[in-house]
C-alpha cells in the first residue's frame, strides 16, 4: 500500500486520480484552499481509513510543507506526490488581463509546483524507499500558443523545464521525478479556460475539444495506473499522443463525441 498526496485534489482530474488510487487499495492525502471544499471531498471519497484531507494553499511554502507533515505523521511516510493544483486566467488578452489574475496564476501553477516538488524531493530523500514526484501538464506545455492563454500555458510551457531539470538533480537519488499529461479533459478549468472567445470561434473550438478529449472518468484510472508502474528518471505519461489524436480526428465524421454538454450545464463556474 502507496501513499499519494495529490495537491488541488478536491475537484476535478485531481479528485478522479484521487478516487482511482483509493480504488487501487492506496492510501491518498486530499488537499484544497477551501476547508468547506476539502471536508466534502473527503466525505465523498468515502474512505476515512485510508483519505486524510488536509487544507493547503500551495502559494505558501509553509502550507505545503504543513500538508507533507501531517501526511507522514498520519500515514508514515509518502511515497507519491502529483502537483496538480491549478488555475486560469479569463480568456484575455495579456494587455487587459488585471493583475491580480496574473499573480494568482503564476503563484498557484509555477511557484505552487515549485514548493511542491522542493517539499517532496526534500522529504523524499529522507525515506528509505525514496518516492516520486510529479509535475502535472496542461495546455502550452508543447509550446503551442493562443491568444487569451498567454499566463497559463508559460506557467505549464516552464513546468516541462522544471521536470526535466529536476529529474537531473534527481538522477542516482532514491527519487523519481517525471510528468503527467492528461490531454483534454472535460473539467471546470477546461471550460473556463475555453471560453471566452467569440461565438463563431468557441463553436469551433468546442467541435476540437469534443473530438479530442475525454471525462475525468476516463482518463484518471489510466494516469494512476501509468504513475505508479513508472521507473523512469524523467518519464513523460501523456494520455493523448500524437497517434491517439490523429486517428480521433479521422473516425470523427463515424464516431460523434460529446464531453463538453453536461459541463456546460453546471452554475456558477469558477477556477479562482
Amino acid at each position: 500500500m502507496q501513499t499519494i498526496l495529490i495537491t488541488g485534489s478536491t475537484r476535478g482530474i485531481g479528485k478522479g486520480l484521487a478516487r482511482e488510487f483509493l480504488r487501487l487499495g492506496h492510501q491518498v492525502i486530499v488537499t484544497g484552499r477551501s476547508a468547506a471544499a476539502v471536508s466534502a471531498a473527503t466525505a465523498e471519497l468515502a474512505q476515512p481509513a485510508r483519505v486524510l484531507g488536509v487544507v493547503c494553499d500551495v502559494r505558501q511554502p509553509a502550507s505545503v510543507q504543513a500538508a507533507w507533515d501531517a501526511g507522514v505523521a498520519r500515514f508514515g511516510r509518502i511515497d507519491v506526490w502529483i502537483s496538480n493544483a491549478a488555475v486560469a486566467t479569463d480568456r484575455t488578452l495579456l494587455a487587459d488581463l488585471p493583475a491580480d489574475q496574473i499573480q494568482a496564476t503564476v503563484d498557484t501553477n509555477l511557484l505552487g509546483t515549485l514548493y511542491g516538488c522542493q517539499v517532496a524531493i526534500r522529504g523524499m530523500r529522507g525515506q528509505p524507499a525514496g518516492g516520486k514526484v510529479f509535475t502535472f501538464e496542461g495546455f502550452g506545455s508543447d509550446g503551442i500558443a493562443r491568444p487569451g492563454l498567454s499566463v497559463y500555458g508559460s506557467t505549464k510551457r516552464a513546468l516541462r523545464y522544471l521536470t526535466a531539470s529536476l529529474a537531473k538533480e534527481c538522477a542516482g537519488t532514491n527519487v523519481l521525478v517525471g510528468s503527467l499529461s492528461p490531454g483534454i479533459v472535460a473539467t471546470d478549468l477546461l471550460l473556463y479556460s475555453s471560453k471566452g472567445q467569440d461565438p463563431v470561434e468557441w463553436e469551433r473550438a468546442r467541435r476540437t475539444l469534443n473530438i479530442l478529449g475525454d471525462t475525468v472518468e476516463t482518463v484518471t484510472p489510466w494516469l494512476a495506473r501509468e504513475a505508479l508502474a513508472m521507473t523512469k528518471q524523467g518519464a513523460r505519461i501523456a494520455w493523448l499522443t500524437p497517434a491517439k489524436a490523429a486517428g480521433r480526428f479521422a473516425t470523427s465524421f463515424f464516431r460523434k463525441r460529446d464531453i463538453l454538454s453536461e459541463l456546460e450545464a453546471r452554475p456558477n463556474l469558477t477556477v479562482r
